[in-house]
């Protein structure tokens, strides 16, 4: 019986609702929305932007760092010597892996200089190492930095995915609570009443997974490409340290 009686309530208001279409579409909803919506909206739609600025930003790093890491790689395996890839890496810096081989290479010869300062009569004598693990942490200092680089401004991120959708909660309740004073006000509970109402509540939760969902999946894209470059900066360090090994131990 009741389920009937909302049945035929709805039927009867589909007229009212199209010749009303104009006042409850998107942009209305919007603009008669109360001030607290507003600013939620106004709230959400920052981070938003925010996020995908941060997102554009994050792309087009890995992208040139990804370009730069082939190009560097392709020299350092190529090079006889550690100052013909050192003459390269201005150009390449957006790869991580010349980071870690600048600070490599600096250790390197400041190991190398030193032994040669404290054997001046050693002239054609081979240079060796004090000490490889000085090396390594000098690599590691440097994988951190790099690291640090790729995950600057992701947490912004984490945050607009966990807050946004709270936020946009939030004011869907602000907006509830308006539209149920309104039917109070009116003395009538019609769907002409309350659709404009619920339609603006609804409009907040809408905002918040819209800048939530493309936050969650960029950020997991982010730390994915993340994890894939400590991989590559892992594997690097290991084929510096062998060559170091090889010619000056």
């Amino acid at each position: 019986m009741y389920t009937g009686t909302l049945v035929l309530a709805l039927g009867q208001n589909l007229a009212t609702n199209a010749e009303s279409a104009g006042s409850t579409d998107l942009l209305s909803l919007i603009v008669g929305a109360s001030l607290l919506v507003k600013i939620i909206l106004a709230i959400l739609v920052l981070f938003s932007a925010g996020s995908w600025g941060i997102i554009v930003s994050k792309k087009m790093q890995f992208s040139r760092a990804a370009k730069d890491t082939a190009a560097f790689l392709d020299v350092f395996r190529k090079s006889s010597r550690f100052s013909e890839v050192h003459a390269v890496c201005d150009s390449l810096s957006a790869s991580p892996l010349v980071g870690l081989f600048q600070a490599g290479y600096a250790e390197l010869n400041a190991q190398l200089r030193a032994v040669g300062e404290a054997k001046p009569g050693a002239g054609a004598a081979r240079p060796t190492l004090k000490s490889l693990e000085a090396v390594d942490r000098a690599l590691i200092r440097a994988a951190t930095t790099e690291v640090s680089k790729f995950e600057h401004r992701a947490s912004f991120l984490a945050t607009t995915a966990s807050i946004t959708p709270y936020i946009g909660l939030f004011g869907t309740v602000l907006g509830i609570i308006t539209a149920f004073q309104a039917i109070a006000a009116a003395g009538q509970s019609n769907l002409s009443t309350v659709a404009p109402g619920i339609a603006e509540a609804l409009i907040a939760t809408a905002a918040g997974l819209f800048a939530a969902i493309p936050a969650v999946y960029f950020y997991n894209e982010v730390m994915s490409e993340v994890k894939a470059s400590i991989n590559a900066m892992e594997d690097f360090a290991m084929e510096f340290l062998t060559i170091a090994e090889r010619n000056f131990t």
